[in-house]
């Protein structure tokens, strides 16, 4: 759990920077059927490139999560 000084330095740190990654729930609906891709939530990476802060809207039932690199088009504000 996060105490309120944590939540406001990430706050801080992330705030007004775009996040590098963008995080989706994608639901396989089989064989020859379109997938439903969720944005969830985002994720910005750290300057070493060791690891990311990462903060959902929701979580899953599944625990299934996909983290893709955020496209140009979506650093724009397009989606």
């Amino acid at each position: 759990m996060m105490n309120e000084n944590t939540q406001n330095k990430e706050e801080t740190q992330n705030k007004g920077n775009m996040p590098t990654h963008l995080v989706y729930h994608v639901v396989d609906y089989g064989e020859g059927q379109k997938s439903k891709w969720d944005q969830i939530g985002a994720a910005w990476e750290h300057k070493d490139g060791e690891g990311m802060n990462i903060k959902l809207k929701l979580f899953p039932v599944n625990g299934e999560l996909t983290i893709r690199r955020r496209k140009e088009k979506e650093e724009n504000g397009a989606d």
